[in-house]
């Protein structure tokens, strides 16, 4: 479980064995955030629940399987590209944003950026698969990041950032045409699917 609230960003280090099914990916990790690890922990990697399978001080390995190259963003980092990180949480530690469960669902992409002198507006496009769960004001997983959605049409979304979300996760860096992992709100989800199937039964 994780909560979207972005600890660090990590550098790519090293890429091993890349195919089209198949990578593992080695990440250094900032050193506030490289204590006690052990194999078989959890990290987010720009949102996405990865396994950690080797440690070298704080250089942490991962794999990436088909299904993860293929639904996130993952695939296509280069050597000394930054990562959005956080750690799994532990039973008493604060939830500072949403239950995140580090599974993505899809990927969109940056349409515009508007810029104010303290705030930054980002527009996304609107994948038509998770157009029902994108409501003004709830929550979604943005590269790891728990954000709330501003405006909502039928073709975009858009989320405002203030400056600690840019100074403290890629946000800081991302451009117009940019892929982002997403990962819808479980709870928004579930009751949307639930009124869903009721109103379809009522009709038949």
């Amino acid at each position: 479980m994780f909560t979207g609230i972005v600890q660090g960003m990590g550098q790519l280090i090293a890429i091993h064995q890349p195919s089209a099914d198949f990578r593992s990916h080695t990440v250094a990790l900032p050193e506030h955030m490289a204590h006690d690890l052990q194999i078989g922990a959890s990290i987010a990697n720009n949102g996405c629940c990865l396994t950690i399978t080797q440690i070298d001080g704080r250089n942490v390995q991962f794999d990436l399987m088909a299904e993860t190259l293929a639904k996130t963003n993952l695939g296509s980092l280069k050597i000394g590209d930054n990562i959005n990180l956080e750690r799994a949480t532990r039973f008493g530690d604060e939830i500072g944003g949403h239950v995140m469960s580090g599974h993505i669902i899809t990927q969109t992409e940056i349409v515009r950026i508007e810029q104010s002198e303290h705030n930054r507006t980002l527009f996304f496009r609107l994948p038509d698969e998770i157009a029902a769960y994108i409501l003004p004001k709830g929550f979604i997983g943005l590269d790891g990041c728990s954000l709330t959605i501003g405006d909502v049409t039928h073709d975009e979304f858009n989320v405002h950032l203030i400056p600690e979300t840019l100074q403290r996760t890629l946000f800081g860096t991302r451009q117009v045409g940019d892929k982002i992992n997403v990962e819808i709100d479980a709870q928004t989800q579930a009751i949307v699917d639930t009124v869903q199937r009721v109103l379809a039964a009522q009709k038949i």
